[in-house]
């Protein structure tokens, strides 16, 4: 009996994970009254796309040696 009751536990576990995992993305999306506020420039992930690049090429230039973002090169910025 307790070698069953296990196995029913693990399969309602199971199931309640597999209902978990199928569900957590069914009210995802914008909706049309939100597009205004989501189109404005201070929602955007890059405000300033030449101060990010020039962050990043610093970023790649120092941390280029012991593989940073993918980017090759040495320490020393002379990429």
């Amino acid at each position: 009996m307790p070698g069953d009751m296990i196995t029913r536990l693990f399969r309602l576990v199971v199931a309640a994970g597999v209902a978990a995992a199928l569900s957590g993305c069914a009210s995802m999306g914008v909706k049309p009254w939100d597009r205004d506020l989501l189109a404005r420039r201070s929602m955007a992930p890059v405000t300033h796309p030449n101060l990010t690049g020039f962050e990043q090429h610093i970023y790649f230039s120092k941390e280029g040696s012991s593989g940073g973002s993918g980017s090759a090169g040495g320490g020393c910025g002379c990429n």
